[in-house]
Order: C-alpha cells, then sequence, then structure tokens
C-alpha cells in the first residue's frame, strides 16, 4: 500500500449500504455502548456497596423498603447463627411472614437461628404459626420473657441490626465487632432467664399456667415504679384489658382497695394471698 493511501475508517457509510441499513448498524452501535455503560455502572455500584459495608462501618435504612432489602440480603448469607428478638407488635402477621421467607433459605442449609419474644406471643395466633413453620427445621429455638425489649437482629456473630431512632420505620446496619459483641452478649442474657416456646400450639389457660407468674411480676414491678395502665399494657404487650384484670386481680391479693394503696404494699414487700391461675 502506497504511503499516500488511507484506509477509509469503518463507520463511513457504504455506497451500497441502504438507509434502513444504516440505521440497523447504528441502533447496534447505541446498544452495544448501552450495555457497556450498564456493566460499568454495576461495577461502580459493587464497588460502593462493598466499601460501605466494609468492617467497622455503619450504615442507616430508612423506609421499610430499604431495611427488609438490606435484612433479606444479609439473612441470606447467614453462614452459621441468626440471633432475633420480635417484640410484639399490634398487626405481626405481615411482619413475620416476611421474616419467615427471609430465614427459610438459611435455615434449609442448615444454619442454627434462637428468637425471643415476648411472653404475649403465646397467645397470638400469627406468633404461634410462625413458631411452627421454622421450628420445622432443625436447629430452631423459641424462647420469651415478660418484659419489652427492642428489636434486634444478629447473624454470625458480624452483622447486627437495631432500630433507628430518628423514624418508626428505619434500622441502623452495624459491623463494628465491639458493638456487635455487645449486642451478643445482652440476647444471651436475656435468652438464659426465658421459657421455652411450646412446639405444639396450646390453650390460653395451658399456656397462661406457664407465664403468668413473671408476667405478674413484671407488672407489680412497673406498678411500683408508677407506670400507668396504658404504658404497662405497652411494656409487656398486652391488651389493656388485660392488664387491668391482672391489677384488679393483685388488688385482691394484697387487699388494697386501690392502685396507689396497692403500689404502696408491694414497695414495702408484703405478701398477698396466692393468686389464682389466669390467661392474660
Amino acid at each position: 500500500m502506497s504511503t499516500g493511501s488511507k484506509q477509509a475508517p469503518r463507520d463511513t457509510l457504504s455506497p451500497t449500504e441502504s438507509p434502513l441499513e444504516s440505521v440497523l448498524r447504528i441502533a447496534d452501535t447505541l446498544s452495544s455502548l448501552e450495555r457497556y455503560a450498564t456493566e460499568a455502572a454495576d461495577r461502580l455500584l459493587l464497588a460502593e456497596g462493598a466499601a460501605a459495608e466494609a468492617p467497622g462501618r455503619s450504615r442507616y435504612l430508612e423506609g421499610p423498603a430499604a431495611v427488609q432489602e438490606a435484612i433479606t440480603a444479609v439473612l441470606w448469607r447467614a453462614k452459621r447463627e441468626i440471633l432475633t428478638a420480635q417484640p410484639d407488635e399490634p398487626h405481626p402477621g405481615a411482619a413475620l411472614d416476611w421474616i419467615r421467607a427471609a430465614v427459610r433459605a438459611p435455615l434449609a442449609r442448615g444454619v442454627a437461628m434462637r428468637t425471643l419474644f415476648q411472653h404475649s406471643a403465646r397467645f397470638s395466633e400469627p406468633a404461634k404459626k410462625y413458631v411452627q413453620q421454622i421450628m420445622e427445621h432443625g436447629g430452631v429455638e423459641v424462647r420469651t420473657l415478660p418484659e419489652f425489649f427492642d428489636r434486634l437482629i444478629v447473624v454470625d456473630g458480624e452483622v447486627a441490626f437495631v432500630p433507628g431512632a430518628e423514624h418508626p420505620h428505619s434500622a441502623v446496619l452495624i459491623r463494628d465487632g465491639a458493638v456487635i459483641a455487645f449486642l451478643r452478649g445482652v440476647f444471651d442474657t436475656a435468652w438464659v432467664r426465658a421459657e421455652r416456646f411450646p412446639f405444639r400450639p396450646v390453650r390460653a389457660a395451658d399456656a397462661a399456667r406457664e407465664v403468668v407468674p413473671d408476667v405478674r411480676q413484671a407488672i407489680k414491678a412497673l406498678l411500683v415504679e408508677g407506670r400507668s395502665d396504658k404504658a404497662i399494657a405497652r411494656r409487656l404487650g398486652m391488651s389493656l384489658r388485660s392488664v387491668q384484670g391482672h391489677i384488679a386481680s393483685l388488688r385482691e391479693q394484697y387487699g388494697a382497695q386501690h392502685r396507689f394503696q396497692l403500689g404502696y404494699r408491694m414497695a414495702r414487700g408484703e405478701h398477698g394471698v396466692a393468686a389464682r391461675d389466669e390467661t392474660l
């Protein structure tokens, strides 16, 4: 080839190329560029995600969708153990259905799981159904406590989720080892004091005989603190009517004519007559 000759650029339109062929070729080029840009953006997102989830980093999550997406992703990657604390809530069915779906895969792989509920969960049909279904997997344990506690999830001792303080539908993803060790210690302390959740559904009267003493003790402590009936119900995950029924029984047990006298006698350590078994 002589030095004066030049090779025609690849994108130069051929004299024999029809307008339709030219448009199709341009469209194919644009499609290739779009795929390249999408792949590059995906690589950048993955890199940013890895940096955000590096050990020691925490991330604030706001909104139900963002919280559920992050928790689901962490649970799916669980290798050894999942710890969850599930306080009572007004409509537990939807939340428990979502958690059950999120833990199905790790439980099927043999990941162990321990879950804490409040005693009131023993009388909740959605909670009993949830417990039955997850305990069909080996390595799952469920216990209950009388008092209120915050929601907590700890996975493999490496990642934890706690409620966010700024928004009701928010959470904080924690990867700091010291903080996670502290949260796990809090969970283990509560676990030792908790009562085993029955494997099979039980009648309310049977469940009450197991947990009423703990519930009564919690109500007594909160009454001595001067908490209102509504505050006690919210703290223990119980209905206001149930709390008022327990207080009425305590007044009878201690021979008290009103709440103030009841709190005074309990604070002094007086002993009432034996209480009768009741449902929550």
